[in-house]
């Protein structure tokens, strides 16, 4: 049964492992990897797995005048399948990326995990005290728009290289 949990650099290796599955250079969202974060050593990652429990800190995040991150695990039997991310706030980054953003890893699609997730994380939403998210994907990514019209999303209208859904709390 897989579960939820905030980043740890106790899965270093299964992090990595999940990595090398989509590829070098790439990620997904949810992860909240940029291109200036060395996670290869222990020491990185350690580094990185800090910064996003930081981004989690109202206090730390409002204080730079950006939105707070939670960012969790999709873990089973220590394996990391993927990740999922909410974000709180209203800055340029969420009005164009959305409050939740999430990837699972090619060899554990098709499970249900992200609807499983996504789930779980409208929870944390609601008790945010949001009352709507933005969830945003690839217009061809046809698997990630099922998910979310599955878990309430409703498009927005309008064309454009993404598919932007609200989802009502």
């Amino acid at each position: 049964m897989p579960e939820l949990v905030p980043p740890t650099v106790r899965l270093h290796r299964a992090w990595l492992d999940a990595r090398a599955e989509w590829g070098p250079g790439q990620h997904e969202d949810g992860f909240g990897l940029s291109a200036s974060d060395e996670v290869d050593s222990p020491e990185g990652f350690a580094d990185w797995v800090g910064r996003l429990a930081a981004q989690a800190d109202p206090a730390r995040t409002i204080a730079v005048g950006r939105h707070r991150c939670t960012y969790r695990w999709i873990v089973e039997r220590d394996r990391v399948l993927g990740a999922i991310a909410l974000r709180d706030g209203d800055d340029d980054y969420v009005r164009w990326a959305g409050h939740i953003g999430y990837g699972i890893r090619p060899s554990a699609r098709g499970r249900g995990l992200a609807a499983w997730a996504l789930r779980r994380m409208l929870d944390e939403a609601r008790a945010l005290g949001l009352d709507r998210v933005l969830a945003v994907c690839v217009a061809g990514n046809l698997a990630s728009a099922r998910t979310i019209e599955r878990c309430g999303g409703v498009p927005e209208t309008g064309t454009g290289p993404a598919r932007r859904y609200w989802i009502a709390l």
